[in-house]
């Protein structure tokens, strides 16, 4: 059976996409069969596997509208072993036409129900904010894995979004855990990268990745060509750690 990972925190700019992106390949990789939902309407994640985001008549707006099924809006094999549910930016209205519609926790939840069987691994990027996508991205995953950058302001709004998914998990989704939290954009020549590190695992009771993303100029360059980083610079640093990252999901499973 599958296991369903959302990629969230409601800061932005910390790396979910990235995370999403270069996970998800470097577990394609490895001969794992992976499925990405992109949840966030900038639908970074989308462009950044190739994907014309702004041509597509099937995404994940209208599979929360029930327009569509979880089928219809698959595009299979974008890569080898990967496959993607897209988004755009009509996304950004669904909150609004959910209002009022009972249940709408667990629209992808029961979708992806249907299909989970299919993959190894189903990574879900979130939008960076504690709403309705998010929550629903949180009721269909097993685990939340939390990037936080390596700076001053890490800790802030770690511990809400912490509470978000306990609460999640009291309320909605019971089998939902704390995959772990994952440094990005390390830096190893500044005491800053350092020192965020240190007080983090000194004063977070959660799991935390030995692997540390480091800042990488190939890591950013990788999206405007849509490619991950595997297949951009499989030499990079970028690419190395992101492949010593999924090693680590995969042992976590």
């Amino acid at each position: 059976m599958g296991k369903t990972i959302a990629i969230a925190n409601q800061k932005g700019g910390v790396g979910k996409t990235t995370t999403s992106i270069n996970l998800s390949a470097c577990l394609a990789a490895k001969g794992k069969k992976i499925l990405v939902i992109d949840t966030d309407p900038q639908g970074n994640t989308t462009s950044g596997f190739g994907i014309d985001k702004n041509n597509l008549d099937t995404t994940i707006y209208e599979l929360i509208l029930g327009e569509c099924s979880i089928s219809d809006c698959i595009i299979k094999k974008v890569l080898e072993n990967i496959s993607v549910v897209p988004s755009n930016v009509n996304l950004a209205a669904a909150e609004i036409e959910l209002i009022g519609i009972d249940k709408k926790e667990y629209i992808l939840k029961r979708e992806v129900d249907y299909i989970k069987e299919e993959y190894d691994f189903i990574i879900i990027d979130c939008p960076p904010s504690l709403n309705m996508l998010t929550i629903n991205a949180m009721t269909t995953a097993d685990s939340v894995l939390v990037p936080i950058q390596c700076e001053y302001y890490a800790l802030e709004g770690l511990s809400q979004l912490i509470h978000t998914i306990n609460l999640v998990k009291e309320r909605l989704n019971p089998d939902l855990d704390m995959e772990g939290v994952l440094f990005t954009m390390f830096d190893s020549r500044t005491n800053l990268s350092m020192q965020v590190v240190e007080n983090v695992k000194q004063n977070l009771n959660q799991k935390i990745y030995n692997t540390l993303i480091p800042r990488n100029i190939k890591l950013a360059e990788a999206p405007s060509h849509g490619k991950p980083i595997n297949l951009y610079d499989g030499k990079s640093a970028g690419a190395e750690a992101y492949m010593l990252l999924a090693d680590e999901v995969i042992s976590n499973v």
